[in-house]
């Protein structure tokens, strides 16, 4: 779907600014190759983040809090 919406936004600017479209069709891969940086900045922060909160869970775990999915006994 979303594939499906960014195609007709393009249609639509290429029916009104040709050139911009066109330009755009052309630094896309500039553009996506410029943005794997952050993702991988994004991917290292979620797990730190992920691995602060393991540690941070661990003594209760430890303990033996089964937190929701205990069984009730």
């Amino acid at each position: 779907m979303k594939f499906l919406i960014t195609l007709l936004l393009w249609a639509v600017l290429l029916v009104l600014c040709w050139p911009l479209a066109l330009l755009l069709l052309l630094l896309w891969p500039l553009f996506w190759l410029l943005s794997i940086p952050f993702r991988i900045f994004g991917a290292v922060m979620e797990a730190l983040i992920a691995l602060i909160k393991t540690l941070l869970f661990l003594p209760a775990r430890l303990l033996g809090n089964k937190g929701k999915k205990g069984n009730g006994a």
